[in-house]
């Protein structure tokens, strides 16, 4: 009897920590090839210069190549740009729904090296998934400048 209450516990517990069908969705979605055409800043006047991930300059991210793998929520992306290594960084990432309501949903990215445990890794990045089709996605980070925030608007096109 015990055994079979702790069974349904556990079973309980895994259901409850599993991603919905509408997080799964969105993560086949984001599934093959991406290429991110634009980083915005809308509320900003002048010129911007931010380093994106602790990785590099933002106009090293304009036109790289990004692969998103569903089945095990890992990843891959490739800077472009003159004077910016082009090495490939991997990444874990996942999608979690913020209100079934309004369908808004978090985007979490986990830059990793090649053999690195997620898990081991501490310094990670969520963002707004503002908007996802199978041929278009925009993320918006909000990171603070000068103690207010700032708002980066990245978007991507599907790439065939």
């Amino acid at each position: 009897m015990k055994k079979t209450i702790l069974l349904l516990l556990v079973a309980i517990v895994a259901v409850s920590c599993g991603t919905t069908k509408i997080e799964r969705q969105a993560e086949r979605t984001f599934k093959g090839d991406w290429t991110l055409t634009k980083i915005s800043y809308p509320n900003s006047t002048g010129f911007v210069d931010v380093t994106l991930f602790q990785d590099a300059p933002s106009k090293c991210f304009t036109n790289s190549s990004w692969n998103f793998v569903s089945n095990n929520n890992k990843g891959n992306y490739m800077l472009n740009g003159a004077g910016c290594d082009d090495a490939t960084r991997g990444f874990v990432w996942s999608v979690q729904e913020i209100d079934e309501s309004t369908g808004l949903y978090t985007f979490s990215l986990k830059v990793v090296e090649e053999g690195e445990n997620a898990r081991k890794v501490d310094t990670g990045y969520r963002l707004k998934l503002v908007s996802l089709s199978e041929n278009n996605m925009t993320w918006e980070q909000t990171v603070s400048y000068e103690g207010k925030p700032f708002l980066i608007i990245m978007d991507f096109v599907k790439s065939y």
